[in-house]
């Protein structure tokens, strides 16, 4: 008995050096000897991939700025779908094509693109950074991108379309007094757009959206201190509804997107008409046939609804639907040069993104916004390389598989 006590007192009384040893062992591992922590991210150039702009953006924003940037409808999940079901498309790798001359330029619409990615509309883009649209227009411009303006803005249009140095395409909110919104179609049009973009998706009557609600309840400001009345009364204060009468305005048209409305809007719009937010194909042959010069497969980023159909999925119908007479773009989960290759594979013809741009402006305004465009578009010429298409043009359905886990 006395000698198990003295075997076990000698033994707690050896654990300090024994635990010595194991730290100074602990401490000469490689791991340890060579390893230090990252530097901070001071500038865009550090930045890896665009989805580590995301937690940037967070910390350079009010809380609830970044709750309206982020949240979807009801829970999220038709937010996270869109990304996730870019996973569910797999890439073939070519091995023996010839890739002596890689071109990711394509035409949209009459117009030569450098790349097939463009800006979608986002609203109220001051409240991410102070220079807003002008900061993204600006990085438009350096990157030949194609802009859309939201109704939404927060700079006017003409200053937008100065800093894009070319023309945009508009963006539309139809508002229930048609007088106003054919003020903004003309305002759009002498602006310079050479699109007006009518956005189907978002009827009147309020979402849920729980994200932006809690990100409110979050933030030491009181939100209608700027924001009062309805925070969503953009007629009120947008700038590209001054001088225009809103006094019978009180909200977005009461649509459930009759036709009638879209040709009433054909008949007025000079340019081109792009409907935005299908994501059937019979909405879409029914938009062909009333005018549509081009659709954009889009369910506002989740945003307004939450059907849990990402718009990669609902790509497909969409183009069979159409049968080549216009053109399909899509936006929506959006995060990798992969993901505009497996759009245009299942048959986009152009890819918008509209958070990440954000991402990229809050933190670092131009210059952000202009490194997620060029990280975006140098995955998209690298997977072209593993793949074989030295084209846009050679991306098709035959570069894809259907993932067993999809």
């Amino acid at each position: 008995m006395h000698t198990t006590r003295r075997s076990l007192v000698g033994g707690l009384l050896a654990l300090p050096a024994l635990w010595s040893r194991a730290r100074a062992d602990e401490a000469r591992s490689p791991a340890r000897l060579f390893s230090r922590e990252p530097a901070p991210i001071t500038a865009p150039n550090q930045v890896l991939n665009v989805m580590e702009f995301e937690p940037l953006a967070r910390e350079a924003m009010p809380p609830a700025h970044f709750g309206f940037l982020a949240t979807g409808a009801d829970d999220d999940q038709t937010v996270r779908r869109n990304h996730q079901a870019f996973s569910h498309y797999e890439i073939r790798a070519r091995r023996f094509n010839d890739m002596t001359h890689l071109d990711t330029a394509t035409t949209v619409l009459g117009a030569r693109w450098p790349s097939p990615l463009y800006l979608s509309a986002v609203s109220a883009m001051r409240a991410f950074h102070p220079e807003g649209e002008l900061a993204v227009a600006r990085a438009a411009k350096s990157r030949s991108t194609k802009l859309m303006l939201s109704t939404g803005t927060s700079s006017a249009p003409e200053d937008v379309a100065s800093a894009r140095g070319g023309p945009l395409w508009q963006q539309l909110y139809p508002m229930d007094d048609w007088s106003v919104t054919v003020g903004i179609v003309r305002r759009a049009e002498q602006a310079g757009s050479d699109a007006v973009v009518l956005t189907v998706d978002s009827p009147p009557g309020g979402r849920n959206n729980e994200t932006l609600r809690r990100a409110v309840e979050a933030d030491n400001r009181h939100c209608m201190d700027c924001h009062p009345g309805n925070s969503h009364d953009m007629w009120r204060r947008g700038p590209i509804f001054a001088g225009l009468d809103v006094s019978r305005v009180h909200g977005l048209a009461p649509t459930d997107f009759r036709v009638a409305f879209v040709d009433r809007l054909r008949a007025i719009v000079k340019g081109r008409l792009i409907l935005k937010g299908i994501v059937t194909g019979e909405d879409a042959a029914i938009a062909v046939e009333h005018g549509a010069d081009a659709i954009v497969v889009s369910n506002h980023g989740g945003r307004n609804e939450e059907t849990l159909r990402a718009t990669v999925d609902c790509l497909p119908e969409v183009v069979a639907a159409v049968r080549g007479r216009v053109p399909v773009l899509v936006d929506g989960g959006v995060r990798r040069g992969t993901d505009i290759f497996k759009a245009l594979a299942l048959g986009a013809t152009a890819v918008g993104i509209g958070r990440p741009q954000v991402w990229g402006l809050a933190p670092f305004g131009q210059a952000g916004v202009e490194a997620v465009i060029d990280i975006l578009n140098r995955e998209l010429a690298a997977i072209m390389r593993q793949a074989g298409t030295a084209s846009i043009a050679a991306i098709g359905p035959q570069c894809l598989v259907r993932s067993s886990d999809g």
